[in-house]
């Protein structure tokens, strides 16, 4: 009866929609219209869009490959692959993440395919948290950004390693074996296409995954554009003067802006003369694993719970590191 109802509901929006499109394509002359977009708004149009644009050749490059992980691989193969200890094979998936150059959004529907084909939990995360920053490609433009300090780009690499390995320990002696997506292996929900053609089922899969995703960087790039634009930065800059406060200001300044890893460390190096070197890094390790785009796709795979706690750990273990590295070096 309610799925009834919400189908009813669904038509006669759409109806109404189309009905206003036909009356303004017609009746509405182009010059009629006085409209200014206030200048915030136009700014979030184009945080909005810059996002989008950035983020959706990563989103093709991870469907695709979930698509063949769900069409190729088999759960024989997978159990092959992995190291049969799990602290091992926590390693191994970190180490994995350094060959493997997808970003933060991309990597979630390739993770929770791995799971869904019997890979441990804990080592999913780990590679969730290592692939959009232990890559070439990240370190590359990191090192480019810090010109002045590359230790900054080695610093990032082996801090974001460990903060991996260490989470994905922790994962794993809280939540073991248990399943910690929303819908079983089994579920009726998952899209099943018959077909011979194992390409041509990859791109059944693809699109399925594509558009299931996609709707969820949608509303996270819009959240995430509307905290860029209305954030006042001033008053944040002087609240991060502290070395115990500064760290934990850029890491949620990580996780609103949202940025790509490929490009976050050009906008942390904006940031260089006003805070820490161990700020800087927290910003540059803690974005690229857990943002607001990437959240609300976690909580639509994942059980509450388990994001819940994932969210919790990896804040408090990237924070800890942080202090550890400021107290060292």
């Amino acid at each position: 009866m309610r799925k009834t109802i919400a189908s009813v509901l669904n038509d006669f929006v759409a109806f109404i929609l189309l009905l206003l499109f036909l009356y303004l394509f017609f009746f509405i002359e182009m010059n009629e219209i006085n409209f200014t977009l206030p200048k915030e708004w136009a700014i979030v149009n184009t945080m909005f869009l810059s996002i989008i644009l950035e983020a959706i050749p990563f989103i093709l490059i991870g469907v695709f490959v979930s698509a063949f992980i769900q069409t190729f691989t088999s759960e024989d193969t997978l159990r092959l692959w992995l190291p049969k200890n799990p602290y091992v094979a926590i390693v191994f998936a970190a180490f994995f993440g350094i060959i493997f150059p997808v970003c933060e959004c991309a990597i979630i529907p390739i993770v929770r395919r791995l799971i869904k084909k019997g890979m441990p939990p804990a080592v999913g995360m780990t590679f969730l948290m290592s692939a959009p920053i232990l890559n070439p490609v990240v370190f590359a433009s990191t090192y480019y950004a810090f010109q002045s300090k590359n230790e900054i780009a080695f610093a990032r690499m082996g801090l974001a390693f460990l903060v991996a390995v260490l989470v994905g320990i922790i994962v794993y002696r809280i939540f073991k074996q248990k399943n910690p997506l929303k819908t079983k292996i089994s579920s009726t929900h998952e899209h099943v296409h018959h077909t011979e053609n194992k390409w041509k089922a990859t791109l059944y899969h693809a699109s399925d995954e594509f558009f299931d995703t996609g709707k969820y960087l949608l509303i996270g790039a819009f959240l995430a554009s509307l905290v860029q634009t209305f954030l006042n930065r001033n008053e944040l800059l002087q609240i991060g003067t502290d070395e115990l406060v500064s760290p934990f200001i850029m890491m949620g300044f990580a996780y609103v802006l949202s940025l790509c890893s490929e490009a976050d460390a050009f906008v942390a190096s904006s940031f260089g003369n006003t805070f820490s070197e161990g700020a800087i890094l927290a910003f540059l390790i803690y974005g690229p694993m857990l943002d607001l785009k990437n959240t609300l796709m976690l909580f639509a795979y994942f059980r509450t719970r388990f994001v819940i706690h994932f969210i919790f750990v990896l804040t408090c273990v990237v924070y800890f590191v942080i202090l550890l590295y400021q107290t060292l070096f």
